[in-house]
């Protein structure tokens, strides 16, 4: 099982941005499909974006769509999710997965095996 470490969460002001890391130690991320995901207070753990580790396709959540950007760095093994134009809503624990490779990937949490311990954005004036 791949350890994976999330850094870079924090508190900052709505309109503001963060870039959420997320690194794997002794495996190369690229080989696996790294979903993001987020779990607020009461709620239910969302499926935020994802990166297939093939042609490096990616999905987002509607909610997320336009001011979130996931990218990898293989020679890093770290993937990044860039948040801009944070909102209040966006407050929650974001937690990083690593699931095996597939053409496409999915925010299914099922189809990931391995996750990182979270660390927690905090949107707010």
């Amino acid at each position: 099982q791949l350890q994976l470490v999330e850094s870079g969460g924090g508190l900052v002001q709505p309109g503001g941005s963060l870039r959420l890391s997320c690194a794997a130690s002794r495996f190369t991320l690229g080989y696996y499909t790294i979903g993001w995901f987020r779990q607020a207070p009461g709620q239910e753990r969302e499926g935020v974006s994802c990166l297939s580790s093939g042609d490096g396709s990616t999905y987002y959540a509607d909610s997320v769509k336009g001011r979130f950007t996931i990218s990898r760095d293989n020679a890093k093994s770290t993937v990044y999710l860039q948040m801009n134009n944070l909102k209040p809503e966006d407050t929650a624990v974001y937690y990083c997965a690593a699931g095996p490779p597939r053409p496409r990937c999915t925010v299914v949490a099922g189809r990931f095996g391995s996750w990182g311990q979270g660390t927690q954005v905090t949107v707010s004036s």
